[in-house]
């Protein structure tokens, strides 16, 4: 099914004349969508192309006119391009070496008055490099070097990745955490199970943090929910009238909950709808799939975005080694990083990251960005664990 227009995150792209514009649209999307010349004022109309900027996800740009054509038409184009500005969510300014003046500064001051972010591209450094001045004056406009991004759309091979990376900076809040978990899974009022091991992992007299999230997420979509130990489930289910509409469980009993619930009940796990909530749940199944090539002495990074006392058959540092060693019968080399920096990954294979139940989905696409631009595989606890049970098409499927 296609996104709906209003359902994508619209990105305007406004500059002079003849700065780049379409060219950076074309190389961003990787397709010819918009005519590039060297004659002032080649886009006339606005050009729109919706797709799928993968982690972001859907995507309309709105390639606009140049703001400092002065002509009778220019005029009219003009009015068409600022009628953008009230369908952008995030804009893209686009400069060259000549820095910014009033056009820019006008276009800055309105953005920031409608609340809109916005992102500064310095194009065409491959003919003339910015000068400091310049710089600074485009820094003393945005009063923040995170919005500028100097490049050249001809030869940046890293442009797709580092633009991407600003982007997820720049994103709304709204737009980058999802706000749902489970919720839109289901249809409301139907029943759900939660299978809650109570095990070392489990804080003394409380569960954990995605298990009360997703039980509150379903409790707003107006669902019955059930909650129980694996080892209460088979008896839950029986007690049923109806089968639940969804089983959700934790990762580490996935095994056993996949053999007590019948194939015609959805199952998936915690872990899981984390992988959709905080990241990119494609990239990460798409991950898992170098599990197979794993090779005696490839190091494989674990990635905890949170530091916390490990215990004596710890998930990320006992679990699931043990799982991958079973699966490849290879001798890998299992590495532990915790924490919210993101280390140096170049010497490693294959990056889990853990459910980042702990880190917002912001810093998660950052990571999958970085790992994707070294062409390093990423994945997920939940995912891991599933692909390694041999289980991961069933845990996924609710998903397609």
């Amino acid at each position: 099914m296609k996104t709906l227009k209003s359902m994508r995150l619209h990105i305007g792209i406004f500059g002079k004349t003849n700065v780049g514009k379409s060219s950076f649209l074309n190389r961003i999307t990787s397709q010819h969508i918009s005519i590039v010349s060297d004659i002032a004022g080649t886009t006339t109309d606005v050009v729109e192309k919706s797709m799928e900027l993968l982690p972001v996800g859907p995507v309309t740009f709105l390639d606009t006119a140049g703001i400092d054509d002065s002509t009778e038409l220019g005029t009219k184009r003009l009015e068409k391009t600022m009628s953008v500005v009230n369908r952008t969510d995030v804009a893209v300014i686009l400069c060259d070496f000549k820095g910014i003046d009033d056009y820019e500064k006008d276009l800055i001051k309105k953005f920031e008055e409608l609340k809109i972010p916005y992102l500064v591209v310095v194009n065409k450094t491959d003919e003339q490099p910015l000068s400091d001045d310049r710089y600074e004056e485009i820094l003393k406009q945005v009063r923040n070097d995170n919005r500028v991004l100097k490049t050249s759309v001809k030869t940046d091979k890293d442009i797709v990745f580092r633009f991407k990376d600003a982007l997820v900076k720049l994103l709304p809040d709204d737009f980058v955490n999802s706000p749902k978990i489970a919720g839109d899974l289901v249809p409301q009022g139907c029943t759900v199970i939660l299978v809650i091991p109570i095990d070392k992992e489990a804080p003394k007299g409380r569960i954990i943090l995605p298990q009360v999230q997703t039980l509150r997420d379903l409790l707003d979509s107006n669902c019955l929910v059930y909650v129980v130990k694996e080892s209460e489930l088979k008896t839950a289910l029986e007690n049923l009238k109806t089968p639940p509409a969804l089983v959700i469980t934790d990762s580490q009993a996935f095994r056993q909950v996949s053999e007590i619930v019948p194939e015609n009940i959805p199952l998936t796990s915690f872990s899981i709808l984390f992988a959709r909530l905080k990241g990119d749940l494609q990239a990460f199944i798409e991950g898992a799939k170098a599990i197979e090539n794993l090779n005696d002495d490839d190091r494989i990074l674990i990635l905890e975005s949170c530091t916390h006392h490990a215990i004596e058959d710890d998930i990320g540092r006992v679990k699931i080694p043990n799982l991958l060693k079973q699966k490849t019968g290879k001798n890998l080399i299992i590495e532990n990083y915790a924490g919210h920096d993101f280390p140096d990954i170049s010497d490693f294979t294959l990056v889990i990251h853990c459910g980042a139940c702990m880190t917002n989905r912001r810093e998660v696409l950052s990571r999958i960005l970085a790992a994707q631009k070294k062409h390093i595989p990423i994945t997920n606890y939940g995912i891991v664990i599933s692909y390694c049970l041999g289980i991961l098409p069933r845990a996924v499927k609710i998903f397609n």
